[in-house]
C-alpha cells in the first residue's frame, strides 16, 4: 500500500519512455498523467483508511506506525545527470520536479492525514531527516535504477537508507510504548 497503490513505478517506467522520446525536454510525463494523479492519491488514501480501521478493529489496543517515504528526487533537479541510469535514466528535470511536488510529496501528505484519522496511529517521517540524501546527492540514501556494476535496484533505500528507517521506526516505537 501506498507507492505501490499509487503506481509509482509504472510512472517512473511511463517517465523514462516519454523523456527519452522528447531528448530530455519539457514535462511529457506531467503532460500526459498529471490529470490522473488526484484519483491514484485518493485510491492510496481510502486503501489506508480501511487498512487503518481493520487493523484497529482487529487490535483495538495496538499502537500502529505508518512509515512514509524518504526524499527520492532533490529540491534541485539539475544535479540529475539525464541518461544516467544509477539516477532516473531518462526522466527529463521538469518531471522529476513534477513527480516531487505533486506526486510523492503529496503521497507522503496522504499517508500522514490518513494516519490522523486514528487515535493510535502515528507517521514516521522520513522525509525530512533524508533531505541532501536523494537518488542524485553524492551520499544518496536511495539508488536510482541500477547499481553499479550491475544490480537493479529501481529507486529503493541502500543500506544507508535502511539505517535511517530503523533510527525513526525504533524511536516512534519507543514513544509509543513509553
Amino acid at each position: 500500500m501506498g507507492g505501490n497503490t499509487l503506481g509509482f513505478a509504472d510512472l517512473l517506467a511511463k517517465c523514462t519512455q516519454l523523456g527519452g522520446d522528447s531528448s530530455g525536454k519539457g514535462t511529457p510525463c506531467k503532460d500526459a498523467l498529471a490529470a490522473g494523479i488526484p484519483d491514484r492519491l485518493k485510491n492510496v488514501r481510502q486503501e489506508y483508511d480501511r487498512m487503518l480501521e481493520v487493523l484497529h478493529e482487529r487490535a483495538p489496543h495496538a499502537k500502529i506506525l505508518a512509515v512514509g517515504y524518504p526524499t527520492v528526487i532533490p529540491k534541485d533537479t539539475s544535479s540529475c545527470g539525464f541518461g544516467d541510469l544509477t539516477q532516473f535514466g531518462t526522466i527529463t528535470q521538469g518531471d522529476l520536479d513534477w513527480l516531487r511536488d505533486d506526486v510523492l510529496e503529496p503521497l507522503n501528505k496522504a499517508i500522514n492525514n490518513s494516519t490522523g484519522t486514528q487515535e493510535a496511529a502515528s507517521f514516521v517521517d522520513l522525509y525530512a531527516p533524508s533531505r541532501n540524501h536523494s537518488v542524485c546527492d553524492d551520499s544518496k540514501w536511495v539508488e536510482g535504477f541500477v547499481t553499479l556494476p550491475d544490480q537493479l535496484s529501481f529507486v529503493h533505500p541502500n543500506a544507508l537508507g535502511h539505517r535511517n528507517a530503523a533510527d525513526h521506526v525504533e524511536e516512534a516505537m519507543l514513544d509509543a510504548i513509553l
